[in-house]
């Protein structure tokens, strides 16, 4: 039998109640109005991986009638997940791996009256920035994709770290022809990266070759301006910033971009760099290994006293890498032949660049103002490109998979 909760009554639940088919009891005819149901806030925390948050919530009627049974849902996202099953409650994934339960409380909530209910969840070994959607609706029915007093949103970062890394390119071509390169960025982990503030947000810092002009701009990229992206891909910009659209980056996950250049007549040397970092070209808080944030883009001029070398002789690439995705295009420090764990030891064929882009995917659902997207950006990705005239190519390849 339902139990009916009175102002002079407390329920501290153990576990989320059960709901058990059984009569209600009737809500007296001479109520009138409606119940006002109200969640008290979840205390902030910075779980480490492996470790349980344990936290109760109180429900309060401060309506005019009776909640007839209440509806109790809590949605965690992808660096969460609940310690274990809780009878009485309905366990899924909605959207995009968003871990759900929907839990019956069987009482009958009556005006000024309250009941208490857990909040459990445990860390993931990716955790880092997560959020926790928890409550009902003013009625006691399941809520709704909107916060208010009886739904609300938790944001927390765990204490962990990301580690981003970029990857830069070292290839070869003649001054006045036009060439590719293929710069990533990657994410090493532990902790996976999600947009919760726009300070948060992954991206790639991509410094032109010096004398060289922009020709092809990928999708996902914007030109950088002061302090940010300033507008669509335009060419012939001396900088430009790559990110995921959806602000995701998972563990283990590889982001390419394929830019071509015209390289200057007359050009020397053409260097230029990428950083990893945020789309705002501030360091992430969450990143702490900077040694591998940077890499160069190198474009080598051979000429008639300057025979291209092989790929098999022993040349020295770039200033940063590591890791690399498990296509084998991401790479690092001085490996060009591409021979590092997860390379293909093949240089790429002249004149076809690497395909750029990754699937990413989306995160929780922001319906309300604490972490709702700032930016959307396209997907990485770049169109294929060829008729390039390239004398000889080395890539720089992975030094390992996450």
């Amino acid at each position: 039998m339902r139990q009916r909760i009175r102002p002079t009554a407390a329920l501290v639940a153990a576990g989320i109640a059960v709901a058990v088919p059984a009569a209600a009891t009737p809500v007296a005819a001479a109520e009138e109005g409606r119940p006002d149901l109200v969640v008290s806030t979840l205390p902030g925390a910075a779980p480490a991986p492996g470790e349980t948050y344990e936290e109760s919530v109180t429900i309060t009627n401060k309506g005019t009638a009776a909640a007839d049974g209440v509806t109790f849902r809590i949605r965690l996202t992808r660096g969460l997940d609940f310690p274990e099953p809780v009878e009485g409650c309905a366990y899924s994934t909605v959207g995009d791996r968003i871990r759900q339960a929907l839990c019956e409380l069987d009482a009958v909530v009556e005006p000024g009256a309250s009941l208490t209910t857990p909040v459990r969840f445990k860390a993931l070994p990716k955790a880092l920035m997560e959020a926790v959607e928890y409550g009902t609706s003013p009625t006691g029915e399941a809520p709704g994709e909107g916060f208010d007093e009886s739904h609300r949103r938790l944001t927390l970062t765990a204490d962990s770290s990301a580690d981003l890394v970029a990857v830069g390119e070292w290839t070869e071509a003649l001054p006045g022809d036009g060439q590719s390169f293929t710069v990533s960025l990657r994410n090493d982990g532990p902790g996976w990266v999600q947009d919760q503030t726009s300070d948060d947000v992954p991206a790639l810092l991509v410094t032109i070759p010096s004398d060289t002009t922009t020709t092809y701009v990928p999708p996902g990229c914007s030109p950088f301006g002061v302090d940010g992206p300033s507008g669509p891909p335009v060419l012939g910009r001396p900088r430009y910033v790559c990110w995921p659209g959806d602000g995701v980056l998972e563990v283990g996950q590889s982001l390419s971009y394929t830019f071509s250049v015209k390289i200057d007549k007359d050009a020397d040397k053409p260097r230029g760099e990428v950083e990893a970092t945020s789309v705002y070209g501030i360091d992430p808080v969450y990143d702490k290994n900077p040694a591998n944030n940077t890499d160069e883009i190198r474009i080598d001029l051979p000429t008639d006293n300057e025979p291209v070398p092989s790929p098999s002789e022993d040349t020295t690439g770039g200033t940063g890498g590591g890791a690399g995705d498990d296509s084998g295009t991401g790479g690092g420090g001085n490996d060009p032949q591409g021979q590092a764990a997860g390379g293909s030891g093949t240089p790429a064929a002249a004149g076809a660049p690497a395909a750029a882009g990754a699937s990413v995917d989306g995160n929780l659902a922001d319906t309300g103002s604490d972490g709702a997207p700032l930016l959307a950006g396209a997907a990485a990705g770049a169109a294929a490109l060829g008729g390039l005239l390239v004398m000889a190519v080395r890539r720089r390849s992975a030094a390992g998979s996450s």
